[in-house]
């Protein structure tokens, strides 16, 4: 790292707090020094109520780009002078840009979770979806749904204050994705959520229910699934949830939440240098350090 960094090495950086776990430096670090780009991408812990300065920093030094993380997504999509159609909807972004100092919020999470599917041989567009879970994740991702023109959207959350948010969700993808067709039920009415399972192309969980320590747990009876839908949780540890087990055993296409994460990094990377991220010599390298 150090030989290639010079005094036009351009700056990029991740924003929020904690961000000392994150994996980003690592990846995008890898990345630039794979195609010869001269930029830096860092780590900065800003609380939301330092983004007014960090912003200013972010004009001054011109930093290219870089991403927020929680709890500054939101005040950030208050502060970029544009938004993508997606974190419009939102009223969060994850990942900016800034060229001839406008600086351009997006949300990519919902891209990213698209762009997986489609590696795995899914196209969402006229589909009948079912997304378990009203958060961050399942928000992008529900968005993004309506914006690839799915044909139906089912959101189920339990009572409080994520079902409220679904129900905003819903009406905002009224306004803007009228031809898509969206539904807010309560997680808690079984006999709905079987239906809505059954009759479903692509089942999705957004929630924290199969990841570490709750492994062991599922929304989703497996009786309910059929072998054509396809399965797809954004919980990446474990890499194979029950629900994905379960659905693997029946013969359904499976899809985890690690490749979303990966995706998502390399939507973030074309959009600030405009080139494909090297992700497969990225993913062999971190074979090879974890060894």
């Amino acid at each position: 790292m150090e030989k290639r960094i010079s005094g036009h090495t351009g700056l990029m950086g991740l924003f929020g707090t904690p961000v000392g776990h994150s994996g980003s430096p690592a990846m995008y670090n890898f990345s630039f020094e794979k195609d010869g780009l001269d930029y830096a991408y860092l780590a900065f812990d800003v609380k939301e109520e330092e983004m007014e300065k960090a912003f200013e920093t972010i004009r001054l030094l011109k930093m290219r780009g870089g991403n927020f993380t929680m709890p500054c997504k939101n005040v950030a999509a208050r502060l970029v002078d544009r938004l993508s159609d997606a974190a419009k909807i939102i009223g969060a972004c994850n990942t900016f840009v800034q060229e001839d100092g406008v600086i351009t919020g997006h949300i990519t999470d919902g891209v990213g979770f698209v762009r997986n599917l489609q590696n795995h041989g899914c196209q969402v567009a006229g589909k009948k979806t079912v997304v378990l879970g009203a958060g961050g994740a399942a928000t992008a991702i529900q968005v993004q749904f309506a914006l690839e023109k799915v044909k139906e959207i089912k959101i189920f959350e339990i009572e409080g204050k994520f079902f409220e948010r679904a129900l905003e969700t819903k009406k905002k993808l009224e306004e803007t994705c009228p031809d898509c067709v969206v539904t807010v039920e309560k997680t808690e009415e079984k006999e709905k959520l079987e239906k809505a399972v059954r009759e479903c192309d692509i089942l999705v969980n957004a929630t924290i229910i199969g990841m570490k320590p709750r492994e062991d747990e599922t929304l989703v009876d497996a009786s309910w699934l059929d072998p054509k839908t396809v399965v797809a949780d954004t919980v990446y540890n474990p890499e194979m949830t029950r629900l994905l087990k379960e659905a693997e055993a029946v013969g359904c296409t499976v899809v985890s939440g690690k490749g979303m994460l990966l995706q998502q990094g390399a939507v973030n990377y074309e959009l600030f240098v405009g080139k494909e991220m090297p992700l497969e010599e990225f993913v062999k390298f971190q074979k090879e350090q974890s060894k």
